[in-house]
């Protein structure tokens, strides 16, 4: 597949707007190759699209980065880490393409049969020595939207229906293997799954209210989760492990056993509904969830 290469971001940009950019541009590269497949036919072998779609997005933030950012570090999905970044001030976490399997998927049956997938996504963080996550913009390309720390705004929903009893606790889950705990408490009366791709989605539907929480415990890595946290946290959402204590980026393993997502009201509520369901005994299980 013959990816575009999108024009590099000036870098007189500040980091914010940087990182608007460079979301941006990885989603022109990713529904490109989608825009080549259906020009061909429509059809593709799913491996290779996954493949094509990650080492296309990877080498043009890769180039944008050095462009733009040539002194700082970057942790990425898709490059091999180099252990010195533990060191340095500043490192852009990044996942050139959260969500592959969604990326690579047409819908088979409903009113979107035969279209593409929306449920993935770009994650651009910053972090800074001292200040932890800084900047952080997710793209879902598919939705022609990017979330950014800079367009911050209050919790779309704080959870008072849910309080009060009113509906019920809607929670972002897997659409394949949610973990066991989330497949617990939504045997109880009062709380929904709702199945949905990447992680960055997941998160992402917290903040725009489509969803109440996001809770995991079967694992991630850093950059599944350090760009939707930088968002989600500017929008006043709580993001923290499983057992409250904080999320730590730019550490020597990239592994993050667990995380949770809400307003600030549903906290208490729904901790109190893990502990129903014996959370504690999965926290930092080995296993990654998949999309």
């Amino acid at each position: 597949m013959n990816a575009p290469f999108p024009t590099l971001p000036q870098a007189s940009l500040d980091d914010d707007a940087l990182a608007d950019a460079l979301a941006t541009g990885a989603a022109e590269v990713l529904l490109a190759l989608r825009a080549e497949v259906d020009a061909a036919g429509g059809s593709f072998v799913a491996k290779e699209f996954k493949d094509a779609g990650d080492a296309a997005a990877q080498a043009w933030l890769a180039a944008a980065l050095t462009a733009a950012r040539p002194a700082d570090a970057v942790l990425s999905e898709e490059a091999k880490d180099d252990a010195s970044r533990t060191s340095a001030d500043r490192v852009w976490i990044i996942d050139p393409l959260d969500g592959t399997r969604e990326f690579a998927e047409r819908h088979t049956d409903g009113p979107r049969a035969g279209q593409w997938r929306d449920d993935f996504a770009v994650h651009i963080a910053l972090w800074e020595r001292g200040a932890g996550l800084t900047v952080g913009a997710v793209g879902l390309p598919s939705r022609e939207q990017v979330l950014t720390t800079a367009d911050a705004v209050g919790p779309v929903d704080d959870g008072a229906a849910v309080l009060a009893g009113a509906r019920r606790l809607r929670i972002a889950a897997s659409r394949s293997r949610p973990p066991a705990f989330v497949a617990a408490l939504a045997e109880r009366d009062d709380v929904e799954l709702v199945p949905m791709g990447s992680a960055g989605v997941k998160m992402m539907a917290v903040a725009d209210g489509t969803v109440d929480a996001y809770v995991h415990g079967g694992g991630q890595y850093e950059w599944d989760s350090a760009a939707p946290v930088a968002v989600a946290r500017s929008r006043g959402l709580v993001c923290t492990r499983l057992d409250g204590s904080e999320l730590e980026y730019n550490r020597e393993s990239p592994w993050l056993p667990d995380l949770f997502v809400c307003p600030p009201a549903l906290a208490p509520h729904l901790r109190e509904l893990l502990d129903t369901v014996g959370v504690a005994s999965v926290v930092g299980a080995d296993r990654k969830e998949g999309a």
